[in-house]
């Protein structure tokens, strides 16, 4: 057995810094279990050198494995112990882009990109295809999309991103945003879609259809990433997508405060649990057999239970032990995050 320490990501937001080691221990145990054979143990944490490090035992970690590990939403570096040294872990990540894809985005209320990182590979995690997390380009939707931090976080592993939002001026700012940085970046795209989506004469909808590839070689093979971003409200998300061909549901609810979702016959809703409730199905018919759903909330305006109930109701298997248990974070005075993943049965359809 060789042990190991994880140097975690310095944080910018300080109460998101004071969680970070919980939510590494966790998020690393979700690893161990769902992609790594269990072979990682029990973790702890230790000080050296005035550094927090996330320390844990493991048969020797080969380069598949260091792979896996590099995606880790919290992790800077790795090493092993040799006696009393540390010697560096070379760490191979999905990323696909420059970060700035991620990080220059600045507005009230984003959603934190590590938290939103975490929360995609937990997700992730729960699939059915969680062991083809290097391979495979999974198919992500937020269906509470806002100004596209998770559909950042899905092209920059490689995935197709598809969103939908209610709100017109965060479905404006993503598109000027990504468009503008596509450009900067001169990263070759071709915007397939852009505008108002008319069905029997009457606007149903905005919608940004954009392909892309990280290289050129890539995009003159043909071998391009699927944007699609949709401004509706999410429980019309299936007039837009086909049942069955999203891997991965990912979303950071409304807090209960600033966010909303508006339908025709009830006007905005600020209660995450009525839009949970109201999504959810529609969320759940557009899963593959064996995808996941993973959704964070604020437990002062929701119970975990409830929420369990709701995707219970709508035909998802809720995990809820072992580490999934340990994702709860405090992200301020009015809000205390938890996170909750399900996912869809292999053997049926909903």
């Amino acid at each position: 057995m060789a042990r190991y320490g994880l140097l975690i990501l310095p944080a910018t937001n300080r109460v998101y810094a004071e969680s970070s080691v919980d939510l590494t221990r966790a998020e690393l145990a979700l690893f161990s279990r769902s992609v790594l054979g269990g072979r990682i143990g029990e973790s702890d944490v230790a000080t050296i050198g005035g550094a927090r490090y996330v320390t844990f035992e493991a048969d020797r970690l080969d380069e598949r494995d260091t792979a896996l590990l590099g995606n880790l939403s919290s992790v800077y570096a790795l090493f092993e112990f040799v006696g009393d040294l540390l010697r560096p872990v070379e760490l191979r990540r999905l990323d696909r882009f420059d970060d700035d894809l991620i990080t220059i985005q600045k507005y009230s209320g984003k959603t934190n990109e590590q938290f939103t990182k975490l929360l995609l590979n937990a997700t992730l995690l729960a699939s059915d295809r969680a062991g083809e997390m290097l391979e495979r380009r999974f198919r992500v939707l937020d269906p509470l999309c806002g100004r596209g931090t998770t559909l950042n976080q899905a092209l920059m592993y490689g995935f197709d991103a598809a969103g939908v939002d209610v709100d017109q001026k965060d479905f404006e700012a993503y598109q000027a945003f990504i468009t503008t940085w596509l450009k900067r970046k001169r990263i070759k795209h071709r915007v397939l879609e852009s505008g108002p989506v008319r069905r029997e004469r009457r606007v149903v909808g905005r919608r940004l259809r954009v392909e892309l590839a990280p290289s050129k070689e890539e995009y003159r093979s043909g071998d391009v990433l699927q944007l699609d971003v949709v401004n509706a409200d999410t429980t019309r998300a299936g007039e837009f997508f086909r049942p069955a061909t999203i891997d991965l549901v990912v979303a950071d609810a409304p807090y209960g405060v600033q966010h909303g979702s508006r339908t025709e016959a009830k006007g905005l809703s600020r209660d995450p649990l009525a839009l949970l409730a109201a999504g959810a199905p529609v969320w759940a018919r557009l899963l593959r057999p064996g995808g996941a759903l993973g959704i964070s909330w604020n437990t002062y305006v929701a119970s975990r239970d409830d929420a369990a109930k709701v995707l219970t109701d709508a035909g998802l298997e809720v995990m809820d032990d072992g580490p999934y248990l340990n994702l709860r974070h405090r992200v301020d005075q009015a809000i205390i995050r938890d996170v909750l993943v399900a996912r869809k049965p292999a053997s049926g359809r909903h």
